[in-house]
């Protein structure tokens, strides 16, 4: 009689669906419908080789963060199941009489997404434009050190620039394996350009976000900006020290004319 009941309690908890991965630069989370009503959930995960781990515990909500179980081995395969359980009553802990739902299966090496890179420096120099990307750090660790992209893909990494003249729409690109670019330019044209991570070895999810777009432009009207700030500082110094200098003369010829009028009575007698 209690089996029986226990098993007409679970089959009329609604089985969670639509499990999918959410994962960016290794961080990963389980995602799933429908939000509960009168009941909890419960989030297991396990490699292809590996047991089931609980990470999220009878929650009231639809995501569960399994991060920490896929940085472990990014070139693992993962699975997760998402259990349901009545909400007034969690505390069976056994997941056979449970209704659950597998996820697709996820391997964070070939399937997160690549993090928004950013263009770390630049400089236009006669016809060459040298650019250097600032690779999107991650959630890997080694030795207590979250690594970049390019540090987990290594060579794997490439990056595909985009550039164009100011004045004009016309887009040319460039790649390389590296994160330095060095390219061909007019000279005395203003450049605005941009940067894309890319894995082509990748069947899914190759491509990150473009970074923010930088102009060559901008960089001169910030150092003129920084020149005529420069300038109206040396300007202020130059006046104070004019004033003081006026200043301190004024001082030393009234102490002067002072001195005069006092030893004048003296001469006299």
């Amino acid at each position: 009689m209690k089996l029986w009941l226990l098993k007409k309690c679970t089959t009329d908890l609604v089985i969670a669906y639509n499990l999918t991965w959410k994962s960016t630069n290794f961080k990963t989370l389980l995602e799933w419908e429908p939000r509960p009503i009168n009941h909890v959930y419960t989030v297991q995960i396990s490699s292809r080789l590996g047991d089931w781990k609980t990470k999220c515990f009878y929650i009231a909500d639809t995501e569960c963060d399994l991060t920490e179980e896929t940085v472990r081995d990014v070139r693992q395969t993962y699975t997760a199941r998402v259990l349901s359980y009545p909400a007034p009553d969690a505390g069976t802990t056994g997941s056979e009489e449970a209704p659950f739902q597998n996820s697709p299966e996820f391997t964070p090496y070939l399937e997160t997404n690549l993090g928004q890179p950013a263009i770390q420096s630049f400089e236009q120099a006669g016809t060459k434009l040298n650019v250097t990307v600032q690779d999107p750090r991650t959630l890997v660790r080694a030795n207590g050190t979250f690594l970049s992209l390019r540090d987990v893909f290594g060579k794997e990494l490439s990056y595909t620039l985009y550039y164009w003249k100011a004045s004009s729409t016309g887009k040319r690109t460039a790649k390389t394996n590296t994160n330095e670019f060095l390219i061909d330019v007019d000279k005395g044209e203003n450049y605005c350009f941009n940067v894309q991570a890319v894995i082509p070895s990748r069947k899914v999810n190759q491509k990150s976000a473009e970074s923010l777009i930088e102009c060559t432009s901008k960089r001169k009207s910030d150092f003129r900006e920084m020149f005529f700030i420069i300038g109206a500082v040396v300007f202020v110094v130059i006046i104070l020290v004019i004033i003081l200098f006026l200043s301190i003369n004024k001082c030393r010829k009234a102490r002067m004319e002072r001195g005069g009028k006092e030893n004048s009575p003296l001469r006299a007698a």
